[in-house]
């Protein structure tokens, strides 16, 4: 029987959707800041049997139930946003693709240091490489560690923790403001 959540949403969900949300972790603050934006955490909707599930980059990443996701977030708020084309970019053919490309990654850890190899994963660096390996498409814009803002003090005390004295400023990041607000996505639920 399907949930309340998934009972509402579920003429609105296609696979492939991201959704993002304020995380109640203790590093949301600080992302939060450095990117100007209210979303610090996101995930991608695929659709297991009759249930949804956000593949999301945990402790370690996997598949979760969307209502736990959604209960996860500040509020229980979350924002659903689609490729603009994804009529016709999100074929069967593609969505597997897509799913193939996640599978290499499904246990790995969680990344607290945001590095850009795959030994580790965070949430949005999930998203930009499932979608950048599936299928060719660069969701948001690669950013280097220093292009964000840093000046915050909860922000400074986050990277003092993360890194000490050695910032590795250079270091290429994908956040999940850069995601949210690309312009090859479109909002299809906000509540």
């Amino acid at each position: 029987m399907k949930n309340k959540v998934e009972t509402i949403l579920g003429s609105y969900l296609r696979e492939g959707d991201l959704i993002f949300h304020t995380s109640l972790s203790a590093q949301s603050q600080a992302i939060q800041l450095a990117t100007h934006s209210p979303y610090s955490y996101c995930g991608l909707l695929y659709k297991s049997g009759s249930e949804w599930q956000v593949f999301e980059a945990v402790q370690p990443v996997k598949l979760t139930p969307l209502s736990n996701w959604i209960a996860r977030g500040q509020g229980q708020h979350f924002v659903i946003k689609r490729l603009r084309d994804a009529q016709t970019a999100l074929t069967p053919v593609a969505l597997a693709r897509l799913k193939a490309a996640g599978q290499p990654l499904l246990g790995r850890d969680y990344d607290l240091a945001f590095n850009w190899s795959d030994k580790q994963i965070y949430c949005s660096e999930l998203i930009w490489k499932v979608y950048d390996r599936g299928l060719h498409r660069q969701l948001g814009q690669l950013q280097q560690l220093r292009d964000f803002d840093l000046s915050q003090p909860a922000v400074q005390a986050k990277l003092r923790e993360r890194y000490g004295a050695q910032l590795p400023l250079s270091e290429p990041v994908i956040s999940p403001a850069s995601i949210f607000r690309c312009p090859a996505l479109v909002t299809v639920v906000s509540r």
